[in-house]
């Protein structure tokens, strides 16, 4: 039996490439620290760098087939966490606008904490009913993109499509929710009141 743990890493994506579990294995241990002290150099939360690190394996073992490193694997690892991290940091800054939207409260006012989770699970299940109502391709890749923190560049290749193509059903997507989200928006207020 081959020793992985000699091989190069060219060698070791060879192996890879071809469905190859234990060069996976090799992979995962060689570099899953190393990623995980990125991850964690950026956002200093020990679960989330942990999280991201896992998902980028996973997406990495699950898109196999898919895609060819072009570069070395360490710089392609290290280029997609890099990517997880900056998608993590968006997801939280658009997370953390909306958590303190939602908690602007006036001194004088009650505590309204059970109205406002009303509200954001009313807004969620806004945003998922008109996400619902988008193309099957363009859920897709919108999905994948603010689901599941892909980079256009990995969406292209995971629905073997362009990456302008996704670009253009992103645009669409968004549009059409902006649009949409606040014609329900008003509706549910018109309807409360």
């Amino acid at each position: 039996m081959m020793k992985l743990a000699n091989l190069s890493d060219d060698k070791l994506v060879e192996l890879f490439e071809q469905g190859n579990i234990a060069a996976f294995e090799e992979i995962y241990n060689r570099y899953w620290l190393e990623l995980y002290s990125a991850a964690y150099k950026r956002i200093r939360e020990r679960e989330p760098s942990q999280e991201i690190v896992q998902n980028l394996f996973t997406s990495f073992w699950l898109n196999r087939g898919k895609f060819k490193i072009h570069s070395s694997l360490q710089g392609y690892l290290f280029t997609s966490i890099r990517y997880q991290v900056l998608n993590y940091k968006r997801d939280e800054a658009v997370k953390n606008s909306y958590n303190e939207s939602l908690l602007v409260v006036d001194n004088n006012s009650f505590d309204n904490s059970t109205e406002n989770y009303i509200n954001y699970k009313e807004l969620k299940e806004i945003v998922e009913t008109c996400v619902n109502q988008l193309p099957i391709k363009c859920r897709s890749v919108f999905e994948l993109s603010r689901n599941q923190h892909k980079t256009n560049r990995e969406i292209a290749q995971q629905l073997q499509i362009s990456e302008k193509t996704v670009e253009n059903h992103l645009t669409k997507a968004i549009r059409y929710l902006r649009k949409n989200i606040d014609t329900l928006l008003v509706l549910v207020v018109l309807i409360k009141h």
